[in-house]
């Protein structure tokens, strides 16, 4: 393994043992659920909320709870077509990469984010909480690792329970 790759295995680390904390409270006005399950006048308060706001949603009960569906757009970060970089500049460009994504989450644009565990053409996953595929596409596409053409994004609808959580 290269000392690149090593770097930026150790940057990525640190990255969600601090995104792993407790998300500060969301700057963009959106309200966060606190478990799945909810009643259905809050379900249905958060889910006018949210279609004012442009977002996508539907609830659907099942028995006794109600569930608040919302889209969100997984993106996919792929092996770019130039990878060549050297090893000073892809370092500078992993600081870059790094701080564009702590800055999307900061500003709640994105709820998770991570890198792919292998080697692979798939580098990493990023969810956006945007009300339109669109913008977070223009969000992806605004990472300097994407820009240098190192990365590129595949960007997919993904519908989700609100509140839910990986366990």
């Amino acid at each position: 393994m290269k000392t690149a790759d090593k770097i930026f295995i150790l940057i990525v680390a640190v990255f969600f043992m601090t995104a792993c904390n407790e998300r500060p409270e969301n700057t963009r006005g959106i309200l966060a659920v606190p478990a799945v399950k909810a009643e259905m006048e809050n379900v249905e308060g958060l889910e006018e909320e949210l279609k004012n706001n442009g977002y996508q949603t539907f609830t659907y009960k099942e028995g006794d709870t109600s569930y608040l569906m919302q889209q969100y757009y997984i993106v996919f970060l792929k092996s770019g077509d130039n990878r060549s970089q050297d090893s000073l500049t892809s370092a500078k460009l992993q600081d870059q990469h790094m701080a564009h994504l702590s800055r999307m989450y900061n500003e709640g644009y994105t709820s998770l984010t991570g890198p792919m565990g292998d080697d692979g053409e798939l580098r990493g996953i990023v969810i956006y909480n945007t009300p339109t595929q669109k913008e977070a596409d223009s969000l992806a596409r605004l990472d300097p690792m994407v820009i240098a053409g190192r990365l590129k994004v595949e960007v997919h609808p993904w519908w989700v329970a609100k509140g839910g959580k990986l366990n």
